[in-house]
């Protein structure tokens, strides 16, 4: 089951880039008719999100402290260019984050993520490390995408000409 975890989320970061490919660095923080999640918020926050389930499954954390203030759960978005890296960091920074996340899952295999999730404050709802990975890597991601997706719309961009390619 790792590799189609893996596999999904590579579709999903691929589409998140397609999306944001044709988008200036200086547009990629605008806030329009109510769409507040931007494509620098959300690429920040799937990156912070990779750095989050990593520590779970055992991998040190990488990204600066002030990451959490800006992208952590609970953080609102803002259209200050100032409080955001560029278009490119961000992208080097998830091409980083997906590689350091694939790499540890196919080090634990299948067997290293029925272990229990080591934050016990979601075992509730996330049993299993594979539980919290699985929805991470591909229900979360794919709502923050989701959120580009509605943001082209709204800032006049429209969607793309092929999904998922």
């Amino acid at each position: 089951m790792i590799y189609e975890v893996a596999a999904s989320y590579s579709r999903a970061v691929d589409y998140l880039r397609q999306l944001v490919a044709d988008v200036p660095d200086e547009m990629l923080r605008r806030q329009i008719n109510g769409v507040v999640n931007h494509p620098a918020w959300v690429i920040g926050h799937v990156i912070y999100s990779c750095q989050a389930i990593g520590g779970e499954m055992g991998i040190n954390p990488w990204l600066p402290p002030d990451w959490a203030e800006r992208f952590g759960t609970g953080t609102v978005p803002v259209e200050a260019k100032k409080d955001y890296p560029s278009k490119q960091e961000l992208l080097d920074a998830l091409s980083d984050a997906q590689q350091r996340v694939n790499d540890r899952l196919f080090a634990l295999g299948d067997l290293g993520l029925t272990v229990p999730l080591p934050d016990e404050r979601y075992r509730e709802i996330f049993p299993t490390l594979g539980h919290a990975v699985l929805h991470i890597l591909t229900v979360h991601t794919a709502i923050h995408v989701g959120q580009v997706t509605v943001w082209r719309r709204a800032i006049g961009l429209g969607p793309l000409d092929r999904i998922l390619t």
